[in-house]
């Protein structure tokens, strides 16, 4: 009854991101994206349905590794990643549909949370020296890439803050973004806000802190805080894009001043 067309909109949406099978709209990977920070909330959710599937009740066992719903289940990782996935292939849509390079180079950018998510998942698999010695580096790596390339892409494009220009040396600034959030501190705040929260996952670093579920549940509130920050600056560069858009295409209707002249019979050679 309420908000009836709003929540069949959601449910198209949800459809048209599992199955990328049309052109991308703007809806389509705003949500999508915002899924990819839900991924730890769905792999919770994989574990509660797991553990009311299979009768477990909340004793001690509940939480132990090894058990049937514990860390060790490979359905885990694979909820964590299917969220990237979607978006993966709807980056591929999209090249398919404009033949952009940008495309692909942000399908890589998710494509880079695959091995994160498959190697911390090994640490249940292999034994504690291979794990150590030779998976544990690689999970740093590629969480050292993911991130950085994150961060990179939240501000060059996602965001495209051209007021930081000077700061990373880009080479073609862009001239849409304009300031609709007030000062210029705010940005340099989402800025560094953004860096840091996009490292957070380094708390698994600390045996104490991994295992220690109100640090996990900090955590996972502080991505969701990360992305509701992304929501606003994402959406003012739509904006800004679609506004420069229609400026140019009124500019574009309207005749210049040489025009005017050229095609003016009052005047004399």
């Amino acid at each position: 009854m309420f908000y009836l067309s709003s929540r069949f909109y959601f449910l198209r949406t949800m459809l048209r991101i599992i199955l990328p099978l049309q052109a991308i709209t703007f809806p389509d990977f705003f949500l999508a994206d915002i899924f990819t920070s839900m991924s730890k909330v769905f792999s919770d959710l994989e574990r509660s349905v797991c553990r009311m599937v299979n009768r477990q009740v909340a004793t001690i066992a509940w939480f132990e590794a090894d058990s049937i719903c514990g860390s060790h289940s490979i359905a885990i990782p694979l909820v964590l990643v299917l969220p990237y996935l979607c978006r993966f292939f709807q980056c591929l849509r999209q090249y398919k549909d404009t033949k952009e390079k940008s495309c692909l180079l942000n399908a890589l950018k998710y494509s880079t949370a695959v091995p994160v998510i498959f190697l911390s998942a090994l640490k249940y698999h292999v034994f504690p020296d291979q794990w150590v010695s030779f998976y544990r580096p690689l999970w740093l790596i590629s969480g050292v890439i993911n991130s950085l390339y994150s961060f990179y892409w939240d501000i060059k494009r996602d965001w495209d803050l051209s007021i930081l220009t000077r700061i990373f040396m880009f080479k073609s600034p862009s001239t849409w973004t304009s300031l609709l959030y007030g000062r210029n501190w705010v940005y340099y705040w989402v800025l560094g806000s953004n860096l840091i929260l996009r490292c957070t996952w380094t708390y698994k670093l600390s045996a104490h802190l991994r295992h220690n579920y109100l640090t996990v549940f900090a955590i996972t509130a502080l991505e969701m805080l990360r992305r509701f920050q992304w929501v606003f600056f994402r959406v003012e560069n739509e904006w800004n894009k679609m506004t420069a858009k229609q400026n140019f295409e009124m500019s574009s209707d309207m005749p210049s001043e040489s025009d005017r002249l050229l095609e003016s019979n009052s005047h004399t050679v």
